[in-house]
């Protein structure tokens, strides 16, 4: 069974750093593109950032410059390291596995983010 555990989030000051992590374990996890997403209040979740397989990244438009997400085969980790942080960078933040249009996993609990003065 596929377990994805996120970590990392808290509260931090507009400008402000954080680094995420998602350890996964139940797949081969070398082989899978693997993907943030965040979720904010009364809004749908959304793309943040993926990296295949051969570490190819892709950013949403709303964080370019700002993040960078990273990966760790040896620890079957993936890392989201993020800069500059602004309020509306606030929401739960998720990774996941992109499957076309599903995901391998059922979502797991999230690591909640707030940008706030």
């Amino acid at each position: 069974q596929v377990q994805l555990v996120e970590s990392g989030g808290g509260l931090v000051q507009p400008g402000g750093s954080l680094r995420l992590s998602c350890a996964v374990s139940g797949i081969i996890f070398s082989i899978y593109t693997m993907g943030w997403y965040r979720q904010a209040p009364g809004k749908q979740r959304e793309l943040v950032a993926t990296i295949t397989s051969g570490g190819s990244t892709n950013y949403a438009d709303s964080v370019k410059g700002r993040f960078t997400i990273s990966r760790d085969n040896a620890k079957n980790t993936v890392y989201l390291q993020m800069n500059s942080l602004k309020p509306e960078d606030t929401a739960v933040y998720y990774c996941n596995a992109p499957m076309g249009r599903t995901y391998l996993a059922s979502w797991g609990q999230g690591t909640q983010v707030t940008v706030s003065s």
